[in-house]
């Protein structure tokens, strides 16, 4: 499988949710099941069918988290450098505009543009990754191309 890039931060969320879903996840699986058992006729059981429904999701969760974080790669926020890579943060504007864009550059699975963290995979950040600051990037968009100026890595 192909690597994950992750900050820390993301690893970290990502391990306390596999945590939680193996150790209060699967008590309360077993829990409804147990409960559903006692309905009686586990072929004509809804509650039972239900509860080995979410049984299986949250396995198949449990086996997707793991998996990820055998290939997962630790990405440092990259701070230090003058070349926009993953784990740098920058500061962008529309070509001709003053109005300022905040991004972090991550991994496909911890981005999340509402909060300003945008993927390496993304038109943006495939146009961003090697750049420099006072550079301008174009983006291909539905509408036409767009222009970014990087103001600044942070």
């Amino acid at each position: 499988m192909a690597e994950i890039f992750m900050t820390a931060e993301g690893k970290k969320q990502l391990e306390d949710r596999l945590y939680d879903l193996k150790v209060n996840g699967r008590a309360e699986a077993a829990e409804k099941i147990r409960v559903a058992r006692e309905f009686g006729d586990l072929s004509e059981n809804a509650e039972y069918d239900i509860a080995k429904e979410e049984q299986a999701k949250m396995e198949a969760e449990i086996a997707e988290i793991e998996a990820k974080l055998r290939d997962v790669k630790i990405i440092e926020s990259s701070g230090k450098g003058n070349v926009v890579d993953i784990g740098s943060k920058v500061r962008i504007c529309l070509a001709g505009s003053t109005d300022e864009i905040e991004y972090e550059i991550v991994g496909t699975h911890e981005s999340n543009p509402m909060e300003g963290r945008i993927s390496n995979e993304s038109p943006l950040g495939k146009a961003l990754i090697g750049k420099r600051k006072d550079e301008e990037v174009t983006v291909k968009a539905p509408a036409g191309d767009v222009k970014y100026r990087i103001l600044k890595l942070l």
